[in-house]
């Protein structure tokens, strides 16, 4: 779909425009995947009914706070579905935070003080936690061995130049020896001859828990090398969650979560080599993604009007940081 503001491409499911913040006209095709729909299913841990709106497949029983996915081979129970406890839970505390991000470094100085708040929304969003290992090997040159060569060479060869030149001025070139040795060092040294010892195999080994966000309208916002802490991680217990905060089910199955944390995880993986590593003349990497969890996030989402353009951010109302922000 496009936005019907701006006209951006977006994702058929988006509630928001990412680029102007206009609010979308839900539009559905022929062509969208259908799921199948069940009128009514049964809690696996308590027997009660649990009835699927259309699309969802990740669904928290409103009883015992239970929760179960529609996977390939049909409705299944989430062994594993745990939440993250409110530390960030007022007005006063998230316009702190808000406003601490929005005016940091100089050229952001009160940005938030001339900018106009248009929505905030509080919300526990599902996120599918799914391990990740990536194993890369490469093979990549050192550039401090290389130039450090390079030098040695060059230097050792101006020496023997001089030498052998003797400190003449008759060299075509007006240095004599020194000079004729010094262009001659360079020659062999950074003339292509690749230092052998600067080039070896790396292997480059990382493990994540990356977070997968469960809600299809939500996936402008996926986190690009976020973790969640699990410090204070407990059971899930709707209980424990005040009714004035809406306690999000999910479409997006863990089967489906786990092909995209492999592709989220070859990206970071591939930035991070990338980093730690230059001149890198070959490289494979290696995921293996194993079963995951259901983790419900307690999130802030404001949105801010700003001479004409839309900042958006979101905030972990657990620890207080950022997960992502546009338009800043």
């Amino acid at each position: 779909m496009f936005c019907v503001k701006c006209g951006l491409q977006l994702p058929d499911d988006a509630v928001f425009c990412v680029k102007c913040g206009a609010k979308q006209i839900p539009v559905v095709t022929a062509k969208q995947d259908i799921v199948e729909e069940t009128k009514e299913v049964k809690c696996p841990s308590c027997g009660a009914p649990i009835t699927p709106k259309f699309g969802e497949m990740v669904i928290t029983c409103e009883y015992c706070g239970s929760s179960i996915s529609l996977e390939n081979k049909g409705w299944q129970n989430i062994a594993k579905h745990s939440m993250l406890p409110i530390t960030i839970s007022d007005n006063d505390q998230i316009t702190a935070r808000l406003h601490q991000m929005m005016d940091k470094g100089l050229l952001h100085r009160h940005l938030q003080e001339s900018s106009t708040l248009e929505e905030i929304d509080f919300l526990m969003v599902p996120y599918w936690i799914i391990p990740v290992t990536a194993k890369t090997n490469l093979i990549a040159t050192d550039i401090a061995v290389e130039i450090g060569s390079i030098a040695a060479t060059a230097a050792m060869a101006g020496m023997m130049g001089g030498a052998l030149g003797g400190g003449s001025r008759r060299g075509g070139f007006g240095g004599g020896g020194m000079m004729n040795g010094m262009l001659f060092g360079t020659m062999m040294g950074g003339g292509g001859m690749m230092n052998s010892n600067a080039t070896k195999a790396y292997t480059y080994d990382e493990s994540y828990n990356c977070p997968v966000i469960a809600v299809k309208s939500l996936t402008a916002y996926q986190p690009h090398d976020y973790e969640f802490s699990f410090d204070n991680k407990t059971d899930f217990d709707s209980k424990k969650v005040p009714k004035s905060i809406k306690i999000l089910n999910g479409d997006i199955n863990e089967d489906t979560a786990k092909n995209q944390a492999k592709n989220i995880v070859d990206q970071i993986q591939s930035q991070r080599v990338h980093a730690k590593y230059h001149m890198i003349r070959q490289m494979d990497t290696q995921e293996d993604v194993a079963s995951g969890e259901l983790l419900h996030v307690p999130i802030w989402f404001a949105q801010y009007a700003h001479k004409g353009k839309k900042i958006i951010l979101i905030i972990d109302a657990n620890s207080g940081s950022a997960i992502n922000s546009i338009g800043l």
